[in-house]
């Protein structure tokens, strides 16, 4: 089974986008996005602790993604922004691949 947080989601047919992450469960603070030596790189960390009639509860939950840049899109031209569905979308103004028909 597949952990819908651990997904790197299908980019569909936009030509400027390289990579959508699912951050759902995540709140926007807890989310950290670094261009640097050729990659996106997407963090993802969230703490939370509860005391209930047994003691104290700890849960943690991280996302970690290395995305390789295409070939011709520099560092500069990348963007990112969060949406109202969670759903993370990282973009280059360049073009950077044909929409492939999907099967």
């Amino acid at each position: 089974m597949q952990r819908k947080l651990n997904r790197v989601l299908d980019s569909s047919c936009d030509d400027k986008v390289l990579a959508l992450v699912d951050v759902e469960g995540f709140a926007p603070e807890e989310v950290t996005v670094t261009v640097e030596d050729g990659k996106v790189k997407v963090l993802a960390e969230h703490e939370e602790e509860r005391t209930t009639s047994r003691g104290k509860v700890y849960n943690y939950k991280n996302i970690k993604k290395d995305i390789s840049l295409p070939p011709g899109v520099s560092e500069d031209e990348v963007t990112y922004s969060l949406g109202c569905n969670n759903v993370l979308k990282i973009k280059t103004e360049h073009k950077h691949h044909p929409c492939l028909p999907r099967p």
